[in-house]
């Protein structure tokens, strides 16, 4: 994939969703350089500053947090936090840029692409992406010491579930949005938030009492703990389901409401 976008055709019997999903991975081929720092370079970094610098200070002063290093404990929930930011950053301004600014999608719907192929080729090339990175980071954990149980294996899985979450309830909004004010305002008063306080960087027992059920329902939380959960294999089936349905149910509502979304944003 070296010349350009329109320039690189896949084989035949490709349904028209998986066309779209090889316009991103075309593209992403030509600018692949300058995601490398995010993929690689920054989880090491984090990992040596808060996970080895910080986690130095802790193991002097606290000793374990929930029963393991502080590396242990930090590295798979920064996973997790990738994860909703890769969902985050490839749904809000791209897709909304690509229906209002470069009309992308516009001219991808004069085509035999449906909206709903649009949707979905978009959708499934933020998990493929999401996906290699996660294994990415994954390795880089592991590096670290920090997986002890081959549940680890199933660590990009969690990922990608973690950023289906986000991506596609995100996407909608995208798809809906006549500008992109409110998106600034999503992240300084949702992200920021949902990373500082989602039991990424302490437990949720060192909340007050009153605000523990209040964490317990941000949906970072859930990725945080599922992924915890799978790098140390320690996890009680019970709330490993209950993360998953969570998930999962963000997931499912976002896929429904994005495909009527883009129809209607394109179409009608």
């Amino acid at each position: 994939m070296t010349g350009r976008p329109a320039d690189v055709v896949p084989v035949g019997g490709w349904s028209r969703w998986q066309r779209s999903w090889w316009y991103h991975a075309v593209v992403a081929a030509q600018t692949w350089r300058g995601s490398v720092a995010g993929a690689v370079v920054f989880p090491f970094l984090f990992l040596v500053a808060m996970g080895v610098g910080v986690g130095h200070l802790v193991s002097q002063h606290v000793g374990q947090v929930g029963g393991e290093s502080y590396l242990d404990f930090l590295a798979p929930s920064l996973l997790a936090t990738a994860a909703m930011q890769l969902g985050q950053d490839e749904s809000l301004w791209p897709v909304l840029g690509a229906i209002k600014w470069t009309r992308t999608y516009h001219a991808a719907v004069a085509t035999p692409l449906d909206p709903e192929d649009v949707f979905v080729g978009k959708l499934s090339w933020v998990l493929t992406r999401g996906f290699v990175t996660s294994v990415i980071y994954t390795a880089v954990i592991g590096i670290f010491g920090a997986l002890h149980s081959w549940w680890a294996l199933t660590l990009p899985l969690v990922s990608d579930l973690v950023t289906l979450a986000f991506a596609a309830p995100l996407l909608t909004w995208a798809a809906r949005s006549q500008s992109d004010g409110p998106f600034v305002t999503y992240y300084r008063f949702g992200t920021v938030p949902m990373f500082l306080f989602s039991a990424t960087f302490y437990p949720v027992s060192a909340y007050p009492a009153a605000l523990r059920p209040l964490v317990q329902i941000v949906p970072l939380y859930h990725g945080v703990a599922l992924a915890r959960a799978a790098a140390t294999g320690r996890a009680q089936i019970g709330p490993v389901m209950a993360h998953v349905a969570v998930l999962a149910a963000m997931a499912v509502v976002g896929v429904v409401l994005g495909r009527r979304a883009m129809r209607r944003r394109l179409v009608d």
